[in-house]
């Protein structure tokens, strides 16, 4: 994948040419069972390409490992619930994510898949949470700071489009490629990796990168420390 990407727009189309057993992409596919429509994946598109013309002078790229069905699967975004974007997160307000923006849900309210939580306010993920929080706790503008996965598409286990899996080796070798994409999009960043797996890859491909722990499986409070660590050392606020 030896592409250079002059703009936004272009990077999604990119992205949305990928296709593999076992994904799921958020920008190209329609779930007919659990997409609101299809025009949910021109809805988490738009989305995307609003996040990225919003932080095209952004200074911190986080990047975690694979994209969750409780995060970007719905939301286009990385570590961004649904839940946010509809303004139904008791922390976390929509105009951080996309300031002054036509938010619209792509889950579908009326599927068997979805609990009645989930039907009634869109999924939400404990990472998003925590990140998004991090963010505002330490106040830096929403729109310097990047959120990513390695593997940027949602793998999910078997036939449950509603589960995650670890990506795999050759997922994180076609993944690499669009982290890199990204920082060649947005310059300059200081790319943290989001656990030691996060590390680990990026610096098998030659990444320079931070490292703080992931918040899930009970590490939030370390993540927390980290990251304040982090922004602190990076000068605070930009």
């Amino acid at each position: 994948m030896a592409v250079t990407v002059v703009t936004a727009e272009e990077f999604i189309e990119k992205l949305q040419q990928y296709s593999s057993p076992q994904v799921f992409n958020p920008w190209a596919d329609y779930d007919t069972e659990c997409d609101i429509g299809p025009q949910a994946p021109v809805i988490r598109a738009a989305n995307f390409l609003r996040y990225l013309k919003l932080r095209q002078n952004a200074h911190f790229l986080f990047i975690a490992e694979g994209l969750g069905y409780q995060g970007g699967h719905f939301s286009g975004m990385a570590m961004t619930s649904e839940r946010i974007l509809l303004g139904n997160h008791p922390d976390v307000e929509p105009q951080a994510v996309l300031g002054e923006w036509d938010y619209r849900r792509t889950s579908n309210p009326d599927s068997p898949r979805l609990n009645r939580t989930q039907k009634l306010y869109g999924f939400n993920e404990p990472t998003a949470t925590v990140m998004w929080n991090a963010i505002a706790r330490h106040g830096l503008s929403p729109y310097d700071t990047v959120l990513w996965n390695i593997f940027p598409f949602h793998p999910y286990k078997g036939s449950n489009i509603l589960s995650n899996r670890t990506p795999t080796g050759e997922e994180l070798d076609v993944g690499i490629e669009y982290a890199w994409l990204l920082m060649q999009l947005i310059p300059g960043m200081t790319v943290v990796a989001i656990g030691r797996k996060s590390q680990q890859t990026l610096g098998k491909y030659g990444v320079a990168c931070e490292c703080v722990p992931h918040p899930s499986m009970g590490g939030a409070n370390a993540f927390k420390k980290a990251v304040a660590e982090l922004f602190a050392a990076q000068g605070g606020e930009k």
